[in-house]
């Protein structure tokens, strides 16, 4: 196996239990599958021997793991795709739903995920590893210190699991923080209650300044708060459930509208 060099946060998974363990967490249902970040392929080689997987499109931007994983890895039913996962159109990868997996890079990972949210009809299964901190963040519920951007945002069409911990030393190189493997199942929310642009933007201002109440933090949007408004805007945004939050955004489309 080669060892590709380290970048844009990426460490690679060396552990084969490990990799089966997240193999493992895919539904028999998703027939195609696109693999983030293969690196050298150790995902890649498990998910080729999962009968139920049809296609496989792998996303590397590294020109070192594209050259190693064409050369080692022939099946018909992988495309090897050279681009940055961030900058690709999905349309590329697959026409219809598939599911997402992979060993995300740290330094990336928020972004994925805003990109998973963009294409969330597309996209109905996510399994991946990332940063133990931001896996907890993501599946933390309301009212937890963690709870935050992404949490309400994930969670309003998502349904998390914190799958399991995983140690530093079935990497390479070793990163220097544990890591964790999370699940994302779309859930039954084809559209929100709410305008789903203002949605996405309260729910950002408000965490901007996590520290204050409502009525403080969504001052740039809302600059004319007065003190006898909505219950909500005496709360902090990690008080609010997701479900709160599209109420809380309808409150202020309306005020905004007055």
């Amino acid at each position: 196996m080669v060892k590709p060099k380290k970048q844009l946060g990426q460490h690679f998974l060396t552990d084969l239990n490990i990799a089966q363990k997240i193999v493992d967490c895919l539904d028999s249902d998703y027939n195609n599958v696109c693999e983030v970040g293969p690196g050298t392929g150790v995902l890649t080689t498990l998910l080729l021997k999962n009968p139920h997987i049809n296609t496989l499109k792998v996303v590397e931007i590294d020109n070192e793991s594209v050259e190693y994983l064409t050369s080692n890895f022939k099946d018909s039913r992988i495309n090897i795709i050279e681009a940055d996962f961030l900058r690709i159109n999905i349309d590329n990868i697959y026409a219809s739903p598939f599911a997402l997996i992979g060993n995300f890079p740290y330094n990336i990972s928020s972004q994925i995920f805003f990109k998973v949210l963009e294409n969330r009809n597309r996209i109905p299964l996510v399994i991946c590893m990332i940063q133990k901190e931001v896996a907890e963040r993501i599946s933390s519920p309301f009212g937890n210190k963690t709870y935050g951007i992404l949490s309400v945002l994930l969670q309003s069409w998502y349904n998390i699991e914190y799958c399991f911990t995983v140690n530093e030393n079935v990497f390479f190189p070793p990163p220097k923080v544990k890591s964790a493997v999370i699940r994302l199942k779309r859930n039954s929310f084809e559209k929100l209650d709410c305008n789903e642009k203002l949605f996405f933007t309260t729910v950002k201002t408000a965490f901007n300044h996590r520290r204050k109440t409502l009525r403080n933090a969504l001052r740039p949007l809302l600059p004319n708060i007065q003190q006898s408004d909505h219950k909500f805007f005496s709360l902090r945004a990690e008080q609010l459930s997701p479900e709160q939050f599209v109420e809380l955004t309808n409150v202020v489309e309306k005020k905004l509208s007055e």
